[in-house]
């Protein structure tokens, strides 16, 4: 029996955090909850969720690995205030700034969606770098036309109360262009996924607007930029893939696997862009023999 519930990981993210690291001037702070015991993986969340996405994995990995699990400034149990810069770019320099934080001299990394490109753009040809988890995230062949379409919302005016508006109508949501084809399951969209994600956008202003200027911070430059970081990404690397997301093709994530120097491609059926959320017994079993391989020398 696994010593950490999927209900008690859920309440580790209606609770405060671990601590609070000030990742610098303008950078606002960083909730961090750690757990688990043996060889260290940080998780990198991706748009437009935060930390919590992680939690179902939690009970799979912790009795193997300690994770560290971070909120972004602006999501989650993070402390920004208007001065704090939200932005991909500033992303990846906070993902280098906690590996620094938290003394992490041997890590293994786990990026989804978002947070998997922020933390290729961190942490390639780190020394501290021991393995790489992405989990349905940007490829260097560019963005799918699904979601250039979802990017597109970003310039009209008054996007973060539309964000907002959209996040907390159900059937809004779950509309395919909106959020409806990051699942298979489309109800997955309710519960707790409305509760730690959603409802924030919907009722918290500074949240919404965190959210559209991460959005509005997108460049395509930093997607095609990849293949280039993958050839120095020299340490073992694990692709997990929803057979159904419909934002990053699982074709094209075939097609990724020869852009690393060693990385294996895992395909779960029934999942989309959340596999993790869908299948994480399915997920943290293709990530769990990297993430807990020996430490480096």
């Amino acid at each position: 029996m696994p010593t950490l519930t999927a209900s008690v990981a859920t309440d580790l993210f209606r609770r405060p955090p671990d601590r609070l690291l000030d990742v610098g001037p303008g950078g606002g702070e960083v909730a961090v909850r750690t757990v688990g015991s043996g060889p260290d993986v940080l998780f990198v969340h991706g748009f437009p969720v935060s930390g919590a996405t992680f939690r179902l994995l939690l009970p799979h990995l912790v009795d193997h690995v300690t994770c560290h699990v971070i909120d972004f400034p602006g999501t989650g149990s993070s402390r920004f205030g208007p001065g704090t810069e939200v932005t991909i770019h500033r992303h990846v320099a906070t993902v280098r700034r906690v590996v620094d934080l938290l003394g992490l001299d041997d890590v293994a990394v786990v990026g989804h969606d978002s947070g998997g490109m922020i933390a290729r753009h961190a942490m390639a040809g780190d020394p501290r770098l021991r393995a790489m988890g992405l989990v349905d995230t940007e490829q260097p062949q560019g963005l799918s036309w699904r979601f250039k379409a979802f990017l597109v919302g970003r310039h009209v005016p008054g996007f973060a109360d539309l964000l907002g508006w959209a996040a907390m109508r159900r059937r809004v949501r779950r509309n395919r262009l909106v959020l409806g084809g990051a699942f298979t399951d489309r109800s997955l969209l309710g519960g707790d996924f409305e509760e730690l994600f959603l409802r924030p956008l919907g009722q918290d202003p500074a949240k919404r607007a965190a959210a559209a200027a991460l959005l509005d911070s997108f460049d395509e430059r930093d997607v095609t930029a990849l293949a280039e970081l993958h050839r120095r990404i020299e340490v073992p690397v694990q692709l997990v893939w929803g057979e159904d997301d419909v934002f990053f093709p699982v074709a094209r994530a075939r097609e990724m696997v020869a852009t690393f120097p060693d990385a294996r491609l895992t395909v779960v059926p029934g999942a989309g862009l959340f596999s993790h959320e869908e299948r994480p017994a399915e997920v943290a079993a293709a990530l769990l023999p990297l993430l807990a391989g020996a430490a480096s020398d």
